[in-house]
């Protein structure tokens, strides 16, 4: 790859959050939320040495200001993946007790990916990282093609794919049918603890299960934490990810696992924080640094992404070019 900047291919979904928290009594947050938090974050994270091509599908009633949201970044590689579609774009609205998220309604989404369209868009790509936002971004046959089709490193983070959408667009938790051949589409997969618990339900204990899974198709497993950090489960050959390792499965293969721990967290809005966390991790391990140092990065870019509302300018708070007042 020597004389060309390499490119990390983020397939997500940008929706417009409206955060109500116990003292937003009137005025809520309004703001970008779901992919943006990653964009913002990659952007941030100048140690990868990747420009980014966002592969999204912006509503058309926010296609302007979605598009200009992504030409801030200077990270970006090209827009030319933007797809705008007819529909309205998804919006989340997200109310909390506390820190703790109370919950989640999501109104609208733009079409899932058929690999048709998706194989001309991840071209020139050397890596991928796919953030299931509302969950209908791929469905498995897709994320099969993909697996097959492209030769770099796949980074998974299943948030949605374990969210079922109600009548009223109330979210809630669900098993993942067929999940074994869902996690076998990715190099590495982020859940969170709750996820994992969902993700396991069938067999009984969860860290068990993760222990496992990694080997038979991920290679890398972690599970976010929140206040209190972050786990992982490595595949004995998992690092580096400079190639897709998905020919190097071997079932039964060393698996080594660990907790890294975070800093206090501050007042504020958890909001994206695993987006934020999960485009740092992969940037990290993409620039060569270990699993447990790229954690590290990834969880102080998180507790810092608490103290910021939305997406916008994340990428210069990150930075510490601005500070809140």
């Amino acid at each position: 790859m020597q004389g060309r900047v390499r490119i990390l291919g983020v397939i997500g979904t940008m929706v417009w959050d409206t955060i109500w928290r116990e003292h937003d009594v009137r005025s809520p947050i309004e703001e970008w939320g779901g992919i943006s938090y990653a964009l913002a974050a990659a952007d941030a994270a100048a140690h990868s040495g990747f420009q980014v091509r966002p592969i999204i599908k912006l509503g058309r009633d926010l296609a302007e200001r979605g598009l200009r949201f992504i030409r801030e970044l200077g990270v970006i590689e090209s827009d030319i993946a933007v797809t705008l579609v007819d529909q309205p774009n998804p919006r989340v609205e997200l109310r909390y007790s506390g820190s703790a998220r109370r919950s989640e309604r999501l109104r609208g989404a733009t079409p899932t990916w058929a690999w048709s369209d998706l194989q001309t868009r991840i071209k020139g790509c050397d890596a991928l990282y796919v953030n299931f936002i509302t969950g209908s971004e791929l469905d498995l046959e897709c994320a099969k093609e993909l697996r097959r089709g492209f030769d770099g490193p796949i980074y998974g983070d299943m948030h949605s794919l374990m969210l079922a959408t109600g009548p009223r667009g109330e979210r809630s938790h669900r098993p993942l049918e067929r999940w074994a051949e869902w996690l076998g589409c990715f190099d590495a997969v982020q859940v969170n603890e709750d996820e994992l618990a969902v993700l396991s339900s069938h067999w009984g204990d969860p860290w068990a299960f993760a222990a496992d899974v990694v080997g038979r198709g991920p290679r890398l497993l972690f599970v976010t934490l929140g206040a209190r950090g972050a786990a992982y489960f490595m595949a004995e050959s998992a690092l580096p990810l400079e190639r897709s390792l998905a020919s190097q499965v071997i079932e039964g293969s060393r698996v080594r696992t660990g907790r890294v721990m975070v800093e206090p967290m501050p007042q504020g809005d958890p909001t994206g924080c695993g987006d934020v966390w999960g485009v740092s991790v992969f940037g990290a391990l993409l620039a060569g640094l270990g699993v447990e140092e790229a954690m590290r990065l990834a969880n102080e870019a998180a507790r810092r992404n608490v103290a910021h509302r939305g997406a916008s300018g994340l990428n210069r708070f990150l930075r510490g070019e601005i500070e809140l007042g």
